[in-house]
């Protein structure tokens, strides 16, 4: 009996410990159970920083491979994002005075920026790093991974282009061998339509998000080419 009250008492202050930290993140428990990257260390609830300057990492490998920074691992909501004042640090984004979590289901990949792209609005983007989601299984947060890029998906937030590139982990994963929206149309009935179902409606249904659907490896390509020349020249 003696053994059974204090392993419930235990569990007791288990519990204690993670309300308290849930309640120091307005009661948003979840995203402390989130792994980050090796890479990386925890500087507070909402910043991780590493050693490297994010931004300043190569876009395209010599294997034609492209890098990607996941910034919200497939399945969470904690909308996490590369830190334009620190280089080297990701933290969680802050919106109406509170850390921001989509208020849908998780996101159904790992998503991220590919460092060394910067995609100017005379090309359709925001002149910020190119947005990448990764299909696959959940890598850690802060995360440097090696991915093909497919496709992309064509949409408008509020009348302006935001596309979305698709990629796929470049190996360990399901998705390793897939090589453009067709074959996974083809091998994974569903996967792309999903993708295309969750940012048409992650905002709610006045949020302004638009789905203009997904154009293939080529024009991916030209976008990931273009804005990385961007971010080069600019440098």
């Amino acid at each position: 009996m003696q053994k059974i009250l204090s392993l419930s008492a235990v569990a007791g202050l288990v519990m204690l410990s993670a309300t308290t930290h849930a309640n120091s993140l307005g009661g948003l428990a979840f995203s402390g159970s989130t792994p980050h990257s090796a890479a990386m260390t925890v500087k507070d609830d909402f910043t991780i920083t590493g050693k490297a300057e994010l931004m300043q990492l190569k876009a395209i490998n010599e294997d034609g491979t492209v890098n990607a920074i996941v910034e919200i691992p497939t399945g969470t909501s904690a909308k996490w994002e590369v830190s334009k004042e620190d280089p080297k640090a990701v933290y969680w984004e802050y919106k109406n005075g509170q850390p921001r979590v989509v208020n849908y289901l998780g996101y159904p990949g790992n998503y991220g920026a590919i460092p060394g792209t910067a995609l100017p609005k005379e090309l359709g983007g925001d002149g910020d790093p190119l947005d990448v989601i990764v299909l696959g299984q959940a890598v850690p947060r802060g995360e440097v991974v090696k991915v093909r890029v497919i496709g992309v998906l064509k949409m408008l937030d509020d009348g302006e282009q935001d596309d979305k590139l698709i990629a796929v982990l470049a190996k360990d994963s399901p998705f390793a061998h897939i090589g453009s929206m067709a074959q996974l149309n083809e091998e994974y009935a569903g996967v792309s339509r999903i993708v295309d179902l969750w940012f048409a409606n992650y905002k709610g249904p006045d949020g302004g998000m638009e789905s203009q659907g997904f154009e293939d490896t080529e024009s991916a390509r030209k976008v990931l080419n273009a804005a990385a020349a961007h971010f080069e020249a600019a440098g």
